[in-house]
């Protein structure tokens, strides 16, 4: 789906150093990103700056390839701490729901993507170990946004079309 920004919205596709995240339509966005063979520690750097710069834009997930790196790491927060996972890979889903998302590579654009509800996800955590999750809810949905990052996929890919609006970032009304 090409995206069609509203001109209202182009200064929030602006990248400097103070919104360092990438934008559509970087081609590092569609890319699938190279596995982690071990967390160095200019890997663990790397996870801590995209702690920050979620945080700072907001965020409550964020992949390597929204910052310019295509290797597999993400770090979600969805209700506050800070996750960080290298090579997240699902290994069950259970149920469905749908809720909307939003995106921090495509800012102002909303729209309604069916998930599972439930998931285990296994990859190393942010020190290099193994680790098997059980993840629900919100916590499932981000992790699930954040892995189709590493795999070249956006939510746009998977939402239902219908239910795209644009609503500026800031606005904390409700539509």
């Amino acid at each position: 789906m090409e995206i069609v920004v509203p001109e209202a919205f182009k200064p929030l596709f602006e990248q400097s150093d103070d919104r360092p995240i990438v934008k559509v339509p970087a081609d590092v966005l569609r890319a699938k990103a190279a596995p982690v063979a071990k967390v160095t520690a200019r890997h663990k750097h790397l996870a801590e700056n995209m702690v920050k710069i979620m945080k700072q834009a907001r965020g409550i997930g964020l992949a390597a390839p929204q910052v310019g790196v295509s290797e597999q790491l993400i770090v979600i927060a969805p209700e506050g701490s800070a996750m960080i996972l290298y090579n997240p890979e699902v290994l069950e889903e259970e149920g469905a729901a749908m809720g909307e998302e939003g995106c921090l590579s495509i800012p102002g654009l909303y729209g309604d993507v069916e998930r599972p509800e439930k998931i285990k996800v296994k990859a190393l955590n942010r020190k290099g170990r193994d680790v098997e999750l059980v993840l629900e809810g919100i916590d499932a949905r981000v992790a699930l946004h954040e892995i189709d990052h590493l795999n070249g996929v956006l939510f746009i890919d998977k939402v239902d079309e219908s239910t795209l609006h644009w609503r500026h970032p800031d606005d904390q009304d409700e539509d």
